[in-house]
């Protein structure tokens, strides 16, 4: 397990919310995959995967079982800590790393078979669009990026308003101008599932999902 910091020495807003989230309570989330991403990955030969906004490793400890080399992305000290203890317990640490990085400043540099942005969103100001396209550029030949964002409103969200717009895979796909010669989308879709929420509500909930090759 090695655990690096590519941040400035200034606290950014991201950094002092983040940390205040996960600070707050001892465990905020289940430390189980997003399933999107476990049947995404299920087929594909292990080699390096990032994983951008880690929360606490549920999805990073489980590629790294399944041979994947990982890279966990976080903002917070607290959940990149939470990650490497639960991939020392799962017996993964040496198939993890952890970099803290503010993703509106910095970047993980080299190149991954496997870029993962699950629920990648905050109610902070975010160049997501630039964010998701840097991603893409860091792909290998033939590599995958898979963006699963929320598509409807779930109950407990932070901002749980039932006209709020959700843009459609098409349109996040769009956003990020990538060049088709080199990109393509495999899997533009918005599939439902039964949520629950961080008090044990359930919710039938839409899920976007954006999965982009790349080809060269």
């Amino acid at each position: 397990m090695t655990d690096s910091t590519h941040e400035a020495n200034d606290t950014s807003e991201a950094e002092r919310f983040w940390e205040g989230h996960y600070s707050s309570r001892e465990r905020v989330w289940k430390g189980t995959p997003n399933p999107v991403l476990a049947t995404a990955a299920q087929p594909l030969t292990p080699g390096k995967a990032l994983d951008l906004g880690c929360g606490e490793g549920g999805d990073a400890v489980w590629l790294a079982r399944h041979g994947w080399r990982v890279t966990a992305v976080d903002v917070s000290s607290t959940a990149l800590q939470r990650t490497a203890d639960h991939g020392r317990a799962a017996g993964v640490g040496d198939l993890l790393t952890t970099e803290r990085h503010d993703l509106a400043r910095t970047f993980p540099t080299g190149s991954f078979d496997l870029i993962s942005a699950q629920y990648l969103h905050t109610p902070l100001d975010f160049p997501r669009a630039r964010i998701l396209r840097t991603a893409a550029q860091g792909l290998t030949a033939g590599g995958l990026l898979l963006i699963v964002d929320h598509g409807s409103v779930r109950p407990w969200a932070w901002n749980p308003d039932p006209h709020a717009h959700f843009p459609t895979p098409e349109d996040v796909y769009s956003s990020l101008e990538l060049n088709a010669a080199h990109w393509h989308a495999e899997r533009l879709d918005r599939p439902q599932r039964l949520a629950i929420g961080p008090d044990g509500q359930t919710a039938t909930v839409t899920d976007n999902v954006i999965a982009i090759r790349r080809t060269i």
